[in-house]
């Protein structure tokens, strides 16, 4: 299996706006058949401001199938909002 970890820092420029539409934009990556697991997570209200605000955390069967991921059209039109709203990305895959 691979996770998939990414992470976004975003913007201070309507940054709870753009948090609240990036939830739910992601739910849109729910059906794309690769991900085995599905998990979203935004930073707690009381840790450092300095954290990363939003953090998706996917399972794969494999490399194959999390690259089918990146090229579904479903994560391109979301990857298109997030670099937008971003100030930076940070992203980990690993076997487990």
């Amino acid at each position: 299996m691979i996770r998939h970890i990414c992470m976004f820092k975003l913007k201070e420029e309507n940054k709870e706006e753009n948090l609240k539409e990036a939830l739910i934009r992601v739910e849109q990556l729910r059906g794309i058949e690769q991900i085995q697991r599905f998990e979203v997570v935004v930073n707690d209200a009381e840790a450092p401001e300095s954290n990363y605000e939003m953090s998706l955390i996917f399972d794969f069967n494999n490399m194959e199938e999390l690259e089918t991921y990146q090229k579904d059209e479903r994560h391109i039109q979301f990857g298109n909002f997030i670099k937008q709203v971003r100030e930076s990305r940070a992203c980990i895959d690993y076997k487990f």
